[in-house]
């Protein structure tokens, strides 16, 4: 038993000590808090980091002493600064509802589910963008024309919002009603709140 501990702790370390995969932007985080580019050979800040994601480059942050990937805190960080720099995109009441979901029998299948609650929300902008290609060229399209255009939009983009929130609404309550059917299975499982 002490063996396959030694080798889980082994196989783990192994796990936290690999450079980055083939492509992967290598980021150091060392003691000091500083952030060093491996491919760059130079030190960066948050603020270049946050350039990378939205330039949608590949990377991970690995601790400089103990090859920890530390990915997911930087990208934390990130957000952090956000919400409290400028205008923040979650509300006080989301967050509050974020963070009733640790602990609860759905926390496993909140977070796939946001992903896939963003990536929709990420196409269906991106389609958006692509219909609107050349519209906002200046030859074709003075600022008051843009303007009378977006204005008419609003009402599709709400429609279309909606309609995507509500189907997102529809799943989330089949996910409900299936845990607690899953409870009644299980009576250790705890049914998530009702919202």
């Amino acid at each position: 038993m002490v063996q396959s501990r030694r080798a889980a702790a082994a196989a783990a370390n192994a796990d936290t000590e690999s450079p980055a995969a083939p492509g992967q932007r290598l980021l150091k985080k060392y003691p000091n808090r500083r952030l060093y580019d491996t491919e760059a050979s130079s030190y960066i800040t948050l603020a270049d980091v946050k350039k990378m994601v939205l330039d949608a480059q590949d990377f991970v942050v690995r601790d400089a002493k103990t090859g920890e990937d530390l990915t997911r805190s930087i990208l934390l960080q990130i957000i952090l600064e956000e919400e409290t720099g400028g205008v923040p995109m979650f509300s006080t009441t989301a967050l509050a509802e974020i963070i009733r979901f640790y602990g609860n029998a759905m926390q496993g299948l909140m977070g796939p589910y946001l992903e896939k609650n963003l990536q929709a929300f990420a196409e269906v902008q991106a389609r958006f963008a692509e219909q609107s290609k050349g519209l906002y060229d200046p030859k074709v399209m003075s600022p008051e024309l843009w303007t009378k255009f977006l204005t008419g939009q609003a009402p599709v983009v709400n429609n279309l919002m909606g309609d995507y929130i509500e189907q997102s609404k529809q799943v989330f309550e089949k996910m409900q009603e299936q845990m607690t059917q899953a409870g009644a299975l299980f009576p250790g499982l705890k049914p998530p709140p009702k919202r």
